[in-house]
């Protein structure tokens, strides 16, 4: 191909792969930052003997692993490298499950690849300008979906999240947990705990089938019918599925021991008048403000590395992440910038930049 005519319609556009000086892919692991309440992390050390048995080349950063109860020689085991973190933020893939912050995106090698989950800093403008400059193709995780059209990244982690919810919810009604000392579910000649969920989504649906689990008293809310119906399919007839309704709302809030909230279909808050008729014991917890997962870290370092060696799996068949954007709509889904060029219209908008069409940018280059 002649890439002088690529050059002609786009001046900036330039072709990186993700190898190095060898043909082999290398990857750098990021830590958690220290002075950050995340905990989650990509990789666990049988992941990355896996992906080093692949002939990819894997390096840690020292201490990396310490919010997963693993240790360096733990991956230095299996086959990663441990170095500090200016070391291992040069290679050409780079795992870290926050994003990275501006003044570490300017320490990324020119054109390299940043695979994160999506969070606050990919919103901020320094930030997306610094991954513009250093030409970097950032993707984000959970925003990519499979050939199936499962978003996989985003789907582990929000199963576990809503199961851990429920562990939240047992460990605060517990006597441990400085609660009355109540067991979510009901035994011989008691009623169970009655747990009110409202919303959709994984976390929402995985929390109700985790409650039913225990064997608590669970009814989950919507403002759509079409996914209460879902719901129910997904969870069984246990779930009590009850659509939005200010009566409805009074009397299962008035009840309730539990009640979780995450994102209804159609946007609806939670009355704060509500908050008054609850019992003073009921355990209340928010999605939107809290992500239970980062309590079992571990958990969710195992999920995600089983996708990330079929994603490593096939970065190596299609020779390079460059040839997987190419062609795999799922993975464009997820990309933020791609070679310098902001292609996520959502945070184009929220900043006020200009977002490329990534579709016309690969024909282009096609």
């Amino acid at each position: 191909m002649d890439y002088k005519d690529v050059n002609v319609l786009e001046p900036e556009l330039k072709l990186i792969t993700p190898f190095d000086h060898q043909g082999k892919i290398s990857v750098g692991v990021l830590a958690n930052y220290a002075d950050d309440e995340e905990t989650r992390f990509l990789l666990t050390p049988e992941a990355c003997g896996l992906l080093t048995s692949a002939g990819i080349e894997v390096t840690i950063e020292a201490g990396a692993g310490v919010d997963i109860s693993f240790s360096d020689e733990a991956y230095a085991d299996f086959g990663a490298k441990i170095a500090t973190r200016d070391e291992t933020i040069k290679a050409n893939v780079i795992l870290s499950y926050s994003p990275l912050r501006t003044a570490d995106v300017k320490k990324l090698s020119k054109g390299a690849t940043l695979l994160c989950m999506t969070g606050d800093e990919l919103f901020k403008a320094e930030t997306v300008q610094a991954l513009m400059e250093n030409q970097i193709t950032c993707g984000a995780l959970d925003n990519m979906y499979s050939f199936n059209d499962e978003p996989v990244f985003a789907n582990i982690v929000q199963e576990i999240d809503g199961r851990a919810a429920i562990l939240f919810a047992q460990e605060h009604l517990s006597y441990l947990g400085g609660g009355k000392g109540v067991l979510l579910a009901g035994v011989a000649g008691i009623n169970p705990c009655e747990v009110m969920i409202i919303g959709e989504g994984q976390n929402c649906l995985y929390a109700a089938k985790a409650a039913i689990a225990s064997g608590a008293s669970v009814t989950l809310l919507n403002n759509d019918i079409s996914m209460l119906q879902a719901a129910r399919q997904f969870c069984g007839e246990s779930l009590t599925t009850v659509a939005i309704h200010p009566r409805v709302l009074y009397n299962r809030a008035k009840s309730a021991d539990v009640l979780i909230l995450g994102s209804t279909t159609r946007p609806f808050e939670f009355p704060n008048k509500l908050n008054l008729i609850m019992k003073d014991s009921a355990f209340v917890m928010n999605f939107k403000d809290i992500h239970p997962s980062t309590s079992v870290p571990r958990t969710v370092a195992m999920g995600l590395s089983n996708a990330l060696v079929n994603f490593f799996d096939e970065m190596i068949i299609k020779n390079g992440f460059d040839a997987m954007v190419q062609s795999s709509k799922g993975v464009q889904a997820g990309i933020v910038t791609y070679r310098g060029k902001l292609v996520d219209k959502l945070i184009g908008s929220y900043l006020h930049l200009p977002a490329v069409d990534l579709k016309m940018m690969l024909s282009v280059k096609n």
